[in-house]
């Protein structure tokens, strides 16, 4: 459940203008994380990109509970891609200043995924609210 609330969050502050046309009075809080999103985007990038690896490694899921398991793979794709979106400056400073040809890379790859973050941040608000529902569903089975 956890997981799922923290997915809606990243993707509420991955998409402000999908909230700001809904909310306009929501602009002040999403100016208080602005300075902190690099932060945050490093986090979830990293967390999503280990939580694929968990995916991957646990394969044998998809006999047992192959919905869960998708969900799992689809929310940390999700979670790495709008984190590697949010962090990308803090991640090029950090951990690609030195080296031009992986920087141009992500810088590339970045330019890629820009315009497909609004609706990465649906899929991630969506994903987010299943992972929940989801959990009840099974503490209650």
């Amino acid at each position: 459940m956890i997981w799922g609330i923290t997915l809606i969050l990243l993707s509420i502050i991955a998409v402000p203008s999908l909230i700001l046309s809904k909310k306009p009075n929501a602009k002040e809080l999403l100016e208080k994380v602005e300075p902190y999103q690099g932060w945050i985007g490093l986090v979830f990038c990293f967390w999503g990109v280990w939580g694929i690896i968990t995916a991957v490694l646990n394969l044998n899921w998809l006999s047992i509970a192959p919905i869960w398991w998708v969900t799992l793979l689809v929310g940390n794709i999700v979670s790495a891609a709008l984190g590697f979106m949010l962090g990308s400056g803090l991640i090029n400073k950090l951990f690609l200043s030195k080296n031009e040809a992986a920087k141009a890379k992500a810088e590339e790859l970045r330019q890629k995924i820009a315009p497909k973050q609004g609706k990465l941040g649906i899929v991630g608000i969506i994903v987010g609210i299943w992972m929940i529902v989801a959990s009840f569903m099974w503490t209650v089975a």
